[in-house]
């Protein structure tokens, strides 16, 4: 979705069910509903908190999936964590 993409019409300024709306944006981005790319690109294009929140996710998950990689745990470091959790139990 391009962030300068023009809608028809000026978006909302304000959503009357802003956590609605931005679990039906994370569900989208999470994959979970079928057919959604229509459905997005017209909630997108009505409402301005609903665009906002839509593309501070999908950077905070790019940025996520690029930085956090898997690095081989060093055998010591496992060991002496797992002893310190015995010990505190």
């Amino acid at each position: 979705m391009d962030k300068n993409e023009e809608a028809s019409e000026p978006r909302k300024l304000q959503c009357k069910d802003t956590s609605k709306c931005f679990e039906l944006l994370e569900s989208i981005l999470d994959g979970e509903i079928n057919n959604s790319k229509e459905m997005l690109k017209e909630k997108l294009a009505k409402c301005q908190p609903c665009f906002e929140h839509f593309h501070l996710e999908q950077a905070i998950r790019d940025v996520l999936k690029n930085k956090c990689t898997k690095h081989p745990l060093p055998a010591e470091l496992a060991d002496s964590i797992r002893s310190k959790i015995q010990e505190i139990k």
